[in-house]
């Protein structure tokens, strides 16, 4: 510590507001869950805005000594118990019905100096007034993640791109002080077209009123665009409406557009909310029934293990994998550490490392796991309330960060989601291999490729971390014959076991390739088989079909039982005596080796292109699935729909790819990532310059030393470990499931269900985690055969 003259840390200069666009940590620890509710609340920094709690963690005195920022504001909260008797308004578009932060909360601040051991600096004073209002009416991180989530969906339209604006005039001051046809001085919207200045309509919920003016000059008028006064910023942004689209829009020219009234947005400043934020604010989620048969509420448990997530906006997907992962050991052993430091990072909300452990002890601790006091008990809810949940923010803004899917408030497929937090964890934990928890995912598939002729072989080895098996479609008809009932019931498909989906996985099926030994074009027999198996298994079990090219998910129930199974059946034998290799040089499928032209399966792309798939499509999917058959190439298509050069002819290397896409600045982001410069120059020559495709290839191509400079020799690379165990018996028992609730994975509802002790109770219970309710899950079996990921433990 040392000591400053009282006002040297109220003047330094980089005590500043913070602008719009700066994240401010105000709502909860950026190191732990602790909040601003917590009985000592929450300091948030005034020079970086880091939230750190002021608790038993003491996060706030860790943030002190690694940056030297002495003065903090220490923000507390508490809930008003208010007892409302009136129905809720019902939300209609452009309303917002519910109360206000400061309609449920009471609010106290104050600032501390950690640099002098002062508290309770007068707030007046130096640049402290400013400081701390902007602090207390910023946006939380929170807030401000979920609306720049939202706003990716918003486009521009006809209206604002051919916007026609009437002759230009300088707009008065006083003109712009309140409503053309009444005295409202706020919810002001500016119409671009002509100038007029009107209100909007009334807020529900909240003090800013609106009688509809500006909403009344567009039907008069025929003018479609407005935009909000107050929700201007320097940096460009505003509230842009279309009346004649009904939606809220972009305006791509919005400086300009303003201009031509006299409005210089770089001088304004936002003083009010935007219509986005205030309805993230009222963002309903999806309540699914918490009953048994007999109507009766499930009954909450609470403690260590026993901690919800709070669905923050189509997050159950994320919070349903998360707590399947974080309930085995391997993850517990890796980011659980309750009476360690967290990681020394320069900002804990951007680091993977910190935001994982974070999570673990939040989920694992108990400490948060508590009733909600929030919640009185009303006749048809449990005598105790469930809890409140954590918020898992932040952990989605950095796992989601530059992904065109999962950066969005949109409902996401949760396997990918977990192969996409598995290749994140691996990047952050490539130095040290030893330490990655997805390790215990790892094993070897043997792919099998016999000359149906000659009956020469070739074994191929494939590292994975998941399996994805195919479901069998078998339709129970309808009585009237048809597929679907009159009176538009569901469909009814057959019952298939595990085994079923398994031993179709592992089946031998006929490819036709030509045969570099013997030039035959019977074709060959082609089948993959475990070469080791996992510690943990996941599956994904695939029951999809494609209706009117569109993937639609059907309800055909898997027969899995809890009690233990010996996938030992699966192993591949490898080699037999007897049989008789391919040359290592001779290409299956492609009678010039030395040619670099890929020729696909034929049968496979006929099938493919009668499906309605474009050929360049085609070609590139089987060349990405091994160029064996249709099914597996039409998985690899409809996870990849939506890749930015889906439709760019498929390109094998040679000297169009020689020299391009490893840009200094992309080798030193995945360098970053902890991938070394030889391999990132490669793995971005191979992806045209695409980083994220880039990532997976790398961890397509582990023993691959890439590009090094010509005066720096590549080092000879030691042989390389398969992952997995090839110990039989391999008795594996499923340990959790991921379960959806929906016609589709883009829309409905995840849930995790995980078998786990129950303190007071004999043996393992099956847990519900629907979001922030954590229950004694029942009927469990049925939910087992429509689950969508299972995970599988060996013993």
């Amino acid at each position: 510590m040392f000591n400053l003259k009282r006002s040297a840390p109220l003047t330094e200069p980089d005590l500043n507001p913070p602008r719009p666009s700066r994240s401010v940590y105000r709502e909860d620890c950026t190191q732990c869950f602790d909040s601003i509710d917590d009985p000592a609340g929450l300091d948030v920094c005034l020079t970086c805005f880091n939230g750190g709690c002021a608790g038993d963690h003491q996060h706030n005195i860790l943030h002190y000594q690694s940056t030297s920022h002495p003065l903090v504001l220490n923000v507390k909260r508490t809930r008003k118990h208010l007892q409302r008797n009136e129905p809720p308004q019902k939300i209609t578009k452009l309303e917002v019905v519910g109360q206000t932060e400061s309609d449920k909360y009471e609010t106290t601040s104050q600032v501390n100096c950690f640099a002098c051991q002062q508290q309770n600096i007068d707030q007046s004073a130096g640049r402290l007034s400013q400081v701390v209002q902007g602090v207390l009416k910023a946006n939380t991180f929170a807030q401000q993640e979920e609306i720049k989530a939202w706003e990716q969906e918003f486009t521009p339209c006809e209206h604002t791109l051919c916007l026609e604006q009437q002759p230009a005039r300088q707009i008065a001051s006083q003109d712009l002080g309140h409503c053309s046809k009444c005295d409202l001085k706020e919810n002001l919207w500016l119409c671009m077209e002509c100038g007029n200045l009107g209100c909007g309509r009334k807020q529900y919920g909240s003090d800013v009123g609106g009688n509809n003016h500006a909403i009344e000059h567009s039907k008069e008028a025929g003018h479609g665009v407005a935009v909000k006064l107050g929700s201007i910023t320097a940096e460009g942004s505003a509230d842009v409406y279309c009346y004649k689209c009904d939606e809220e829009r972009v305006d791509t020219e919005l400086a300009a557009h303003l201009a031509h009234w006299g409005i210089d947005i770089s001088g304004r400043e936002k003083t009010e909310k935007s219509l986005m934020e205030m309805q993230v604010e009222q963002n309903l989620k999806w309540d699914f029934s918490m009953t048994t048969d007999d109507g009766k509420e499930l009954k909450p448990l609470f403690g260590q293990g026993f901690t919800g997530l709070k669905n923050i906006g189509n997050t159950c997907y994320l919070a349903s994998t998360v707590q399947c992962l974080f309930d085995l050991p391997e993850f517990q052993q890796r980011y659980y550490h309750p009476s360690e430091s967290p990681p020394q990072a320069s900002n804990p909300a951007d680091d993977l490392e910190t935001q994982l452990r974070k999570l673990a002890e939040g989920i694992l601790s108990g400490r948060y796991s508590k009733p909600n006091s929030d919640i009185v008990a009303q006749p048809d809810t449990p005598e105790v309330p469930h809890q409140q949940g954590l918020s898992p923010a932040m952990f989605k803004h950095l796992v989601g960060r530059g992904h065109e899917e999962f950066s969005t408030m949109r409902q996401q497929d949760a396997f990918e989601f977990l192969l996409h937090l598995f290749k994140l964890i691996n990047v952050s934990n490539r130095s040290h291999p030893d330490q990655d928890p997805v390790q215990s995912f790892r094993f070897a598939m043997e792919q099998k490729l016999q000359c149906i002729n000659c009956k020469r072989v070739r074994y191929r080895t494939d590292e994975q971390d998941n399996i994805s098996i195919p479901v069998p479609v078998r339709r129970i008809p309808q009585k009237n014959g048809m597929d679907e009932n009159k009176d538009g019931k569901k469909e009814e498909f057959e019952s298939v076991s595990l085994k079923e989906c398994l031993d179709i996985f592992t089946a031998v099926d006929t490819v036709e390739l030509t045969c570099p030994a013997c030039s035959s074009k019977d074709g060959f027999l082609k089948s993959s088989k475990f070469k080791t198996f996992p510690q943990n298994l996941a599956v994904n079990a695939r029951r999809f079909e494609l209706v009117n090219w569109v993937p639609t998910k059907l309800d055909i129930p898997v027969q899995i039982g809890d009690e233990p199974f010996d996938l030992a059946t699966y192993l591949s034998p490898g080699l037999q005596p007897g049989e008789e290799e391919l040359p290592e040089e001779a290409e299956v499928g492609d009678a010039s080796a030395a040619s670099n032209q890929f020729v696909p399966n034929e049968a496979a792309l006929g099938q493919l292109q009668s499906m309605g798939f474009p050929q360049v499509r085609c070609e590139k999917a089987l060349h990405a699935t091994g160029n064996s058959d249709a099914e597996a190439a039409m998985n690899w298509l409809f996870g990849h729909m939506d890749d930015p050069d889906i439709d760019e002819p498929l390109n094998l290397g040679g000297s169009a790819s020689q020299s391009g896409g490893a840009s200094e600045a992309s080798i030193s982001q995945l360098a970053e990532m902890g991938i070394g410069a030889p391999q990132a120059r490669k793995a971005l020559r191979e992806c045209d310059g695409n980083v994220e495709r880039a990532i997976d290839w790398v961890f397509s191509h582990p023993d691959d030393q890439g590009d090094f400079d010509a005066d720096v020799p590549a080092e000879p690379s030691a042989p390389k470990s398969v992952p997995g165990s090839t110990a039989t018996p391999a008795i594996f028992e499923l340990e959790s499931i991921a379960c959806h609730k929906g016609s589709s994975i883009h829309a409905g509802h995840y849930v995790a269900f995980i078998r786990k002790e129950i303190p007071g109770e004999k043996g393992k219970q099956w847990v519900l985690y629907n979001d922030e309710k954590v229950v004694k899950a029942v009927d469990v079996e049925e939910m087992k055969k429509f689950a969508y990921v299972y995970f599988f433990r060996r013993h």
